[in-house]
C-alpha cells in the first residue's frame, strides 16, 4: 500500500456550503499559547544538537524509516520544526516519496526532543473536523443535492479506479433517493499518478463542467460505466462518442482538452487532497469526517444519519439555550 511504499496498487483501498467555523475559535486556535510555544522553540533549538534527539533531523529520519519500514529507495524530507497548536509541542512534516507515490506525515515532538507523537490534534472547544473543513473548498465544484443541506459529502475520486466506480454508483443511486433534502454531494478530482489516463479524464471532465455543469454528471456516470473499455490510446475516440448528441460543443471540449486548459483546476484539487492526507481513492468526507476507501452504502447511510442526529441535537440546544419557559396548559405533560 502507499503508506509504506512497498507497492502502488490500483486505488489503494482502505476501508449550501460546508459547516462554518466560528471565527473566534479559529483565531484562538491559530494564536495558541504564544509564550509556551516560544519556550518550546527555544528548547528545541538546544536539543537539536543531541544525536538521539527527535529534533535532530538525521535521527528523526532514521527513526521514521525504521518505524514504517520504508526501504532505502524512499526519499525522505523533514520540514523545519515550528510551534504546534498544542503548547509545549513542536510540529514537523515528514515528506516521503517513491517514484510517483508521495505522502506527508505530521509529527509532534516534545520540546526536549525525547518524545514523538504521531496523531491528530483535535480542538476540544470546536468541531473535531474543523481543520478538514477549512481545507476543503466546494465553490465552483460539480455537485448535486439541495443547497444549504445539513450534510455535505465531498468525494475525492479517480475515474480510472474500480473502487471509485463502485462508490460513485452507490452515491448516485442512493443519496437522492434516501436523503432528497438533507445531503449535498461534491465531486473533487484526485487522479492517482500510476493511472495512465485518469488525469486526462479529469481534465476532460472539467472542460465539460465549464461548458455545461449538468452535462458533467452525464460524463461522470458514463465514464465510470465504461471504465473497462477506455484506454490511453482510445480516450479521445471514446470521449467524442459520449459527446455526440449531448448539449456539449465537441470542438470546444476537444480544444480545451488539447490545450489542457483545466489542468490547473485538477492540480489544485490534487494539492487539496494531499493537504487532507489523502493517499487512496475513493476518499469521502461527510461534514469533514474522513472515510478512506470504498464505504459500503449501509455504513455510509448510518454515518449520514448520525450526522443528521448530531445537527438536530445541536439545533435544539441552540433553540433552548436562551429562553425562560413558564408552565402553561400548553407545556404541561399530558396524563
Amino acid at each position: 500500500m502507499l503508506h509504506n511504499f512497498r507497492s502502488v496498487g490500483l486505488c489503494i483501498v482502505a476501508a449550501g456550503a460546508l459547516l462554518a467555523v466560528p471565527p473566534q475559535a479559529a483565531r484562538k486556535a491559530a494564536s495558541g499559547n504564544t509564550a509556551s510555544t516560544a519556550r518550546a522553540a527555544k528548547k528545541g533549538a538546544a536539543a537539536s544538537s543531541d544525536p538521539k534527539s527527535a529534533l535532530n533531523k538525521q535521527h528523526l529520519e532514521a527513526y521514521v524509516r525504521h518505524l514504517y519500514g520504508w526501504l532505502p529507495e524512499v526519499k525522505v524530507q523533514i520540514s523545519d520544526f515550528t510551534p504546534s497548536p498544542v503548547p509545549g509541542l513542536l510540529e514537523t512534516t515528514v515528506h516521503a516519496t517513491y517514484e510517483l507515490a508521495s505522502q506527508d506525515k505530521v509529527f509532534y515532538v516534545s520540546a526536549d526532543g525525547k518524545h514523538i507523537i504521531d496523531g491528530t490534534v483535535y480542538p476540544a472547544d470546536d468541531n473535531p473536523f474543523r481543520d478538514n473543513l477549512r481545507k476543503i473548498t466546494t465553490a465552483l465544484q460539480p455537485s448535486f443535492g439541495p443547497a444549504g443541506a445539513e450534510v455535505v459529502i465531498v468525494t475525492y475520486s479517480d475515474f480510472q479506479c474500480p473502487h471509485c466506480r463502485e462508490e460513485a454508483k452507490s452515491l448516485r443511486e442512493n443519496i437522492a433517493k434516501t436523503f432528497p433534502t438533507q445531503v449535498r454531494v461534491y465531486f473533487k478530482d484526485f487522479p492517482l499518478p500510476n493511472h495512465d489516463w485518469a488525469k486526462t479524464a479529469a481534465i476532460a471532465g472539467r472542460c465539460i463542467y465549464r461548458q455545461n455543469p449538468q452535462a458533467f454528471w452525464q460524463y461522470h456516470d458514463w465514464i465510470f460505466e465504461n471504465q473497462s473499455e477506455i484506454l490511453t490510446r482510445n480516450f479521445s475516440e471514446k470521449l467524442n462518442e459520449f459527446i455526440r448528441g449531448k448539449q456539449i460543443d465537441p470542438l470546444q471540449v476537444n480544444q480545451c482538452l488539447e490545450k489542457r486548459d483545466t489542468e490547473a483546476e485538477v492540480d489544485k484539487s490534487i494539492a487539496e487532497g494531499k493537504a487532507l492526507g489523502i493517499n487512496s481513492t475513493p476518499t469521502v468526507f461527510v461534514n469533514g469526517r474522513k472515510l478512506s476507501g470504498a464505504t459500503p452504502w449501509p455504513t455510509l447511510q448510518r454515518v449520514i444519519e448520525l450526522e443528521l442526529d448530531y445537527q438536530k441535537a445541536a439545533k435544539q440546544n441552540d433553540e433552548s439555550c436562551c429562553e425562560v419557559k413558564l408552565p402553561t396548559p400548553f407545556t404541561q405533560p399530558q396524563h
